[in-house]
């Protein structure tokens, strides 16, 4: 038994900045991680086992799953006949300006809305059309339909560990490649390396390791965009070889790295 069934990733071919996943997984599983896009995605068979803001969902068919940027969450298969989904994964810029605001997020995390999935499911398909034109129109509509629905305004995120972690933050951003260990990254920011792990976890819901993991493959997903080989982007982010990536990159993205590559160099639109 394979470990994705029927997996397609790929860009929005009407709305720059929007990117999305069909697919089935059976045995895959995601590791802790977040995006810095918005997450929509709705349930189409099987069940799904969501750990999302401190709690565990079981989503079923019809779920609608709204993940708002930088929450940290994962997903694997409840039961051995694994789930099927569809999600779109537009950029903030993209919510902005349905919502008209530039701080837009979601109040709700998982809820049953038939109008609003059915709303989604019908943007997502027209996205596999031959029709732009209807494909931007029901995406914005959907957008609508969801914000209309759960939007709210993003509150100020509180401090939570104040300058050292943004410094070490800023630290991983700056040495991808080469960074420092977490003793050489506290003394650099000015505290101990346990006080900082802490601290950095109740930020950003990853310890400093998992966040630079999460970062690089951002970083090498922009490279992908770009045709960068797989070898090659694997290198310049700071992983050790390409199998290195290839195992981050799944458990986070959803698919291998190659799959990313030929379908967002095919797609674009």
């Amino acid at each position: 038994m394979t470990a994705v069934d029927d997996v397609r990733y790929w860009r929005h071919p009407a709305v720059s900045g929007v990117h999305l996943l069909r697919a089935h997984y059976v045995n895959h599983g995601f590791g802790r991680h977040s995006h810095d896009t918005f997450v929509l995605g709705v349930a189409t068979t099987g069940v799904e086992e969501l750990w999302l803001g401190g709690q565990v969902h079981r989503v079923r068919p019809g779920g609608l799953v709204m993940i708002n940027p930088g929450v940290v969450h994962t997903g694997r298969p409840a039961d051995e006949g694994g789930w099927a989904y569809r999600v779109f994964y537009p950029d903030v810029d993209v919510v902005a300006e349905v919502a008209g605001t530039p701080n837009p997020w979601f109040t709700e995390q998982v809820v049953y809305d038939a109008d609003a999935a059915a709303a989604l499911v019908a943007a997502h398909r027209a996205a596999e059309s031959a029709d732009p034109l209807a494909a931007g129109s029901l995406l914005g509509h959907a957008l609508s339909t969801l914000l209309r629905a759960y939007g709210g305004e993003r509150s100020p995120v509180p401090a939570g560990g104040g300058r050292d972690v943004e410094a070490a933050r800023e630290i991983l951003h700056e040495r991808l490649a080469e960074p420092p260990s977490l003793a050489e990254l506290a003394a650099e920011v000015g505290t101990g390396q346990f006080a900082l792990l802490r601290a950095f976890r109740a930020r950003h819901g990853l310890p400093p390791h998992a966040y630079l993991n999460q970062l690089r493959v951002r970083r090498a997903c922009a490279l992908l965009d770009q045709g960068t080989p797989v070898a090659r982007a694997a290198v310049e982010v700071g992983f050790t070889d390409q199998s290195h990536l290839a195992r981050h990159f799944r458990r986070i993205v959803g698919v291998p790295p190659g799959h990313y590559r030929r379908k967002n160099v095919q797609d674009r639109p």
